[in-house]
């Protein structure tokens, strides 16, 4: 579906939640009744002019127009359908596209239910599990978890939150904070205006916690085993926890958060996002990244912070008038769990189940400590440029294991050439494209060698007698597939 018959049905969509009829919106833009019908309905353009009326008359953000939020729900509803449970009704591609752009509830409806649907079937097998052991109760969960819940709220705002934005800045505006140590800028700030007076802590004394924060007797107590940069995010989430407390308030109202623990995870999300607005300024670090085209280990060293925090923050500069390059970034362990997940860039991530093994992510762990690059090109035929990097986080001593993960950020491929890690690749040569996709089980390449389960959306075709490119992929699909993609 083209992009401007999506528009159509957005306009619609306007309409009807301001609860007007065509005629009084047509008479509010300026245009005919009957104009308006057929832009609707996608046949007649969306026009520049009839944007800007939008914009200034109806109070309409130009920036919903702009954002794909269709193509990751329409995405989102493909990965459902492509389930055994749904498989056998063969619904296309294009219908659960046409559903995200014309009735986008409807589709949220769905990924609740199949939400609902997937809880329901790992609490009982989780019980079944725990009845078959020793025989103990387990806690049923009738939502979404609340990881998933959150980051679902992080996505729907582009990961980008002006008011703490603003709140950071304030912050800088003090005179009370010492830009140039920060660390004790940050200590001395708590304890003169919250009275907030801080500690380190023998890692023995405290082994499982890195802070603490006792609101009756305003001590906040930080581990040892925290390098400098953590010391400064946890300062300024400390902060964050003390005087953004209304605006947390505000953010959460507006979403549809299902549990109490969903809520405290998404402020604690939130005052994490305000602490990573601090140690690294928008306008500062904005023109940073631009500078360096992207280097993300010396903005590492200007700015006194680690590889993680740097890709974090850097997928959060949406600021309008001020953008930086659209990124999407995922975090994944040894084990291929995916902790961490947005898409700005358009790449999808896999919300229900493990990612394609060909990610850089995946591949990083290969070479510990250093960045790799890859191109990378999506079944859609969408191509991206992507650098990942495995990151240590120390666990406090000898006897104590450390925890390693890798971390990609990647860009859709026009915006490569903003990054210093483009320089020398070949960009325009689709030959070096490494094939992904979203996850072996809604992934339509047949001929790929890293496959790890079947597709859910072919049927098997198996011959006892012929070994394909994997166990999954017969000679006949290969043949049908063209070239060993669908």
């Amino acid at each position: 579906m083209s992009r401007n018959a999506r528009l159509g049905y957005k306009v619609r969509r306007i309409r009807r939640e301001r609860g007007l009829t065509q005629a009084q919106m047509a008479d509010t833009l300026g245009i005919s009744a009957s104009y308006l019908n057929l832009m609707e309905n996608n046949q007649r353009a969306v026009t520049v002019p009839v944007l800007l009326k939008l914009a200034r008359l109806m109070d309409v953000d130009l920036q919903s127009f702009a954002e794909d939020d269709e193509a990751r729900l329409a995405g989102e509803l493909v990965e459902i359908f492509a389930d055994s449970l749904l498989r056998e009704r063969e619904v296309k591609d294009a219908d659960l596209t046409e559903i995200a752009a014309r009735a986008p509830n409807v589709g949220r409806a769905i990924l609740d239910i199949y939400q609902a649907y997937r809880n329901a079937r790992e609490d009982a097998q989780a019980l079944a599990e725990r009845l078959s052991g020793d025989g103990g109760s387990v806690g049923v969960e009738t939502g979404a978890p609340p990881a998933d819940e959150v980051t679902d709220v992080i996505q729907d705002r582009a990961n980008h939150f002006p008011a703490l934005e603003d709140a950071a800045e304030k912050l800088w505006r003090d005179p009370r904070l010492d830009g140039g140590d920060l660390y004790r800028g940050l200590v001395d700030y708590l304890a003169q205006v919250y009275a907030v007076h801080l500690e380190i802590v023998p890692a023995d004394a405290s082994p499982s916690t890195v802070r603490r924060y006792n609101p009756m007797t305003r001590q906040l107590l930080l581990s040892e085993i925290l390098p400098p940069s953590s010391r400064n995010f946890q300062l300024a989430h400390q902060i964050g926890l003390l005087s953004c407390g209304k605006i947390f308030d505000q953010i959460v109202a507006g979403t549809k958060l299902s549990t109490t623990d969903s809520e405290a995870l998404c402020r604690v999300a939130l005052a994490n996002y305000f602490a990573g607005a601090v140690l690294l300024p928008y306008a500062s670090f904005l023109e940073a990244a631009h500078s360096l085209r992207y280097d993300i280990e010396l903005l590492e060293r200007r700015f006194g912070v680690s590889f993680e925090q740097v890709c974090h923050r850097l997928t959060t500069l949406q600021r309008p008038g001020a953008k930086g390059v659209p990124f999407h970034m995922v975090r994944v362990d040894v084990a291929g769990n995916v902790s961490k997940r947005f898409s700005a860039s358009g790449m999808r991530v896999a919300r229900f189940g493990g990612g394609c093994p060909l990610w850089a992510a995946h591949m990083a762990f290969l070479t510990p400590g250093q960045i790799r690059t890859q191109v990378s090109r999506m079944p859609d035929g969408n191509s991206f440029f992507c650098v990942a990097r495995t990151v240590t986080k120390g666990g406090g001593g000898h006897h104590v294991p450390t925890s390693t993960y890798a971390v990609e950020l990647g860009c859709e491929i026009s915006h490569a050439r903003e990054l210093v890690y483009a320089d020398g690749i070949s960009l325009d040569n689709v030959g070096i494209a490494v094939p992904i996709g979203v996850g072996c089980r809604v992934c339509e390449r047949m001929d790929c060698r890293q496959r790890a389960f079947p597709p859910l959306h072919h049927r098997l075709d198996v011959d006892v007698n012929v070994r394909g490119l994997s166990a999954y992929a017969s000679p006949h699909l290969e043949a049908n597939s063209g070239g060993g993609r669908k």
